[in-house]
Formats: structure tokens, sequence, C-alpha cells
């Protein structure tokens, strides 16, 4: 029992390390950069401005107001998450990287990194836009929710669209064509969920749209996870 248990405690350490190391350095490269938080933060002040802007002082429905706010978050994401493996091979890193870690901690790295990129894109983005569409959420918590629930999602789903891709010409177009159509479920069911909370739904009401959201992120991620030894290893 105890060797086994030793062992057990072992193997969770190696991957939470490399896991960890991984994310650790990607956040530490990002902080020198400032690629992607730059490309998601010019893209979307750029747009709430120019939404804005265009529609004056009138407030929108929930319905175009949840819409408009994922097709917001959608875009920055595409605009920056592309380039969490494509620095990788513009560094020629990528060879180091097989060698120092399993492919699975590399995918699961990468995905915290992402996650994060896009939760602090959540926390500065979305009381802003609330703020210039003169919209309010009823349910505060149930908003709270969809976003980190399709947020996770968008990440795992992202995430695997990277790895894919980053060997390829057009980087750019391929991302943007690649993820729409795999994130089209999350997208309708985190518009419905924010449509909920902004109109004051209760958590309950809005459990289908939960439920798809938990189910996406589950499915993406477990699907990442079996499949990504081959993409990194191509």
């Amino acid at each position: 029992m105890t060797t086994k248990s030793c062992s057990s405690a072992t193997a969770s350490s190696g991957w939470v390390g490399e896991a960890g190391a991984v994310f650790w350095k990607d956040l530490r490269a990002e902080l020198r950069s400032r690629y992607a938080l730059n490309a998601m933060a010019i893209f979307a002040v750029t747009t709430l401005v120019v939404v804005s802007f265009s529609l004056g002082p009138q407030a929108l429905p929930p319905p175009a107001v949840a819409a408009l706010l994922w097709v917001v978050l959608f875009f920055a994401a595409i605009a920056s998450l592309s380039r969490v493996f494509l620095r990788e091979e513009e560094a020629h890193t990528a060879a180091a990287l097989r060698l120092a870690a399993e492919p699975v901690h590399v995918y699961l790295g990468k995905l915290l990194f992402n996650l994060v990129l896009l939760l602090a894109l959540d926390v500065l983005l979305v009381p802003l836009f609330l703020a210039l569409m003169q919209a309010r959420s009823g349910n505060l918590w149930l908003l709270a929710l969809v976003l980190l629930l399709g947020s996770v999602g968008l990440a795992g789903a992202t995430t695997i669209v990277a790895a894919l891709i980053a060997k390829a010409a057009a980087r750019g177009a391929l991302f943007g064509g690649l993820a729409f159509p795999l994130l089209l479920p999350l997208l309708l069911a985190a518009v419905s969920g924010t449509r909920r909370a902004l109109e004051g739904a209760s958590c309950a009401a809005a459990g289908a749209e939960l439920r798809l959201l938990v189910s996406f992120a589950v499915v993406m991620i477990t699907a990442s996870i079996l499949l990504f030894e081959y993409v990194w290893s191509e």
C-alpha cells in the first residue's frame, strides 16, 4: 500500500510540475512580449468603441447584448490564442519541449495559459462592455458562471486547434476556419445563458445552457487529451 501511495503521489506531482512549468514558461514569455494581451485588448477596445459610437445612447435588448458580447470574446480569442504553439515553432523550442515534458502535460499547461488569458479578458472586458451597452445583469452569479464555463470550453477548443495549425502556412485564416464550426454549439449556449443572466433568470432556469457548456468543456478537453499526443508528435 505504501509503495502504491508513493508511486501515485510521485506521478501526480510529476504531471502537476510539468504542466505548471509549461504554464509559467508561457506566462513569463507573454509578460515580456505582451503579444496576446495587446492583441486581445486592442481588438476588444476597438470593437467596443465602434459599437458604442454607432449605437449612440440607445440601449440594446438582452439578446443583442449577449450576442455582441460573445462575438467580441470569440474574435478576441481568435486574434491572440493561436500563438500558444506558434511561439514554440518560431523560437525553435518545440523539439526541446517534446523531450522535456509528456504531451498531455504540455497540453494542460498550454490550456491553463489560454484559460488565464481568457479569464483576464472577461474581468477587464465584461464590465466595460455592459457599461458602454447600458446593460445590467439581473443575475450576476449566473453571468459569472456562464462566462467561466464558456471560457473553459473556448480555451479547450482553441488550444487543440492552435496545435493543429502551428506548422501550417495560412495560420490565421485556418485557425478561425477550424475554430468557428467547432465552437458553434458553445457559442449558442453561451449567448443563450448570457441572455438569461441579463434578464435576471435563475440558475435553474438556465440549466439546459449550463449543462451544455459543462458537457462541451468536458468532451472537448477529454478528446484533446486523447488526441494531443498524435498532434504534438507530428
